[in-house]
């Protein structure tokens, strides 16, 4: 295993190794204080409250990213938030304690701010390493040196040709290189 990937392994170990043990172990000691019964409640409320703030929060940031494009200004701050929004709630709907109080702070406007930060710094480290992973010098994915796309300052690799063709990372604007597929 490369030494790029080693992250992405120890993040599932924790993610199905480490998390549910931890929430089985929160789960048995909240048990043992309130009652089986007790807790298993306080997770279903926990679950419905949860899913309220998701709901709230979803429309809110729904709300923000519509007003924010009508005004024809950049959304990241908006997409970000959508982003921990999903995030949150997909914390919210895995039983436990543990991953709701996550998700719960992932909800709290307050908190998001900091976590839209840390996401931030994320793509920004990931984009400057080579993307989200490339394939013979081509960023898979669509995540380029001009950002979101192939060639830079257009997004999606749109050159502006009117007659619609793409111009490709390297390439001279509406250049056609030949090539052949070789299949392995």
């Amino acid at each position: 295993m490369s030494r790029r990937r080693r992250p992405w392994a120890w993040i599932l170990v924790i993610a199905f190794v480490v998390m549910p043990l931890l929430e089985l172990y929160v789960l048995i000691q909240v048990g043992q204080v309130i009652g089986v019964g007790w807790a298993l409640l306080l997770i279903v409320i926990d679950s419905v409250i949860g899913a309220w703030l998701v709901k709230r929060e979803g429309i809110r940031a729904w709300r923000e990213l519509t007003q924010t494009l009508q005004q024809g200004r950049s959304p990241h701050r908006e997409l970000a938030d959508g982003a921990l929004v999903l995030l949150a709630g997909s914390l919210m709907l895995a039983p436990g304690f543990v991953t709701d109080a996550f998700g719960v702070i992932l909800l709290l406007p307050f908190a998001r701010p900091i976590a839209r930060k840390v996401l931030s710094a994320f793509i920004a480290r990931r984009i400057a390493q080579g993307g989200f992973g490339t394939a013979e010098g081509y960023v898979v994915g669509g995540f380029g040196p001009g950002g979101f796309g192939g060639s830079a300052g257009a997004p999606f690799g749109y050159s502006g040709d009117p007659r619609g063709r793409h111009t490709s990372p390297g390439t001279a604007s509406g250049d056609v290189v030949e090539g052949k597929v070789v299949d392995d």
